[in-house]
């Protein structure tokens, strides 16, 4: 069964463009032109992906609320942001609300494929990682990639799937300086040191909402971030 993508766009002519190149990828294509009539199809079912612009029509947020209430549904849905707006505000709000990627429509549609089969790659990821590799334990930290679930001492913290990627590559050799280049490689994604800085201060946002001393996550100036055990 191909892969479901809802694409959510309010310009018909790229709606159109992105669709028919999507589908030609095989993947089946579903397309929504305003937040009410996106919100109807979520309700019914969630795909598999959510390709999301924030802007639809009048309403200049409307993908920030897609992304939203997508969130809450599910920690797992990859959701990319395809916009036109590419401000540094606008990617980290992005980000901040849980969105894997963020793709300015300027993108090749090349590149956009390339990013979508990217986040499908790092589900088939977990979904066949094996048992003995799935558990990571350091200290207080527990990170099941079997069941996409991390724990800081027995409370869990609520990563999206970046995130988690992330955290799971830094872990995987503790104390071990990680570059942004493996970073971005270990989470399949590839963007500027500005949103990979942005993911790593979400993470220890996260960690600290759950114990405000956490300070495991190291930046190792002009090098790259390590875990610290």
């Amino acid at each position: 069964m191909p892969k479901q993508i809802v694409l959510v766009e309010d310009e018909p002519i790229l709606r159109e463009n992105y669709a028919k190149a999507i589908a030609a990828e095989g993947y089946a294509v579903t397309c929504c032109e305003s937040k009410t009539e996106a919100l109807a199809v979520f309700a019914k079912q969630l795909p598999d992906l959510a390709l999301l612009d924030i802007g639809l029509g009048d309403d200049v947020e409307a993908g920030f609320d897609l992304c939203r209430e997508l969130r809450s549904l599910s920690k797992t849905l990859p959701i990319i942001f395809l916009t036109a707006r590419d401000s540094d505000f606008d990617t980290i709000s992005g980000l901040r609300l849980g969105a894997d990627d963020y793709l300015s429509k300027d993108a090749s549609m090349p590149h956009i494929l390339a990013r979508i089969a990217a986040l499908f790659r790092r589900i088939h990821a977990l979904q066949v990682n094996n048992d003995e590799d799935a558990l990571i334990k350091l200290g207080q930290l527990s990170l099941d990639t079997s069941r996409f679930r991390v724990a800081w001492d027995a409370n869990e913290v609520e990563l999206s799937l970046t995130e988690f990627w992330m955290l799971h590559s830094l872990t995987q050799r503790a104390g071990h300086v990680k570059s942004r280049e493996q970073l971005m490689r270990d989470s399949n994604i590839y963007v500027d040191d500005g949103t990979i800085t942005s993911h790593i201060k979400r993470i220890r946002k996260k960690f600290k909402q759950v114990d405000t001393s956490f300070d495991h996550i190291e930046t190792v100036y002009g090098v790259g971030y390590r875990w610290k055990v």
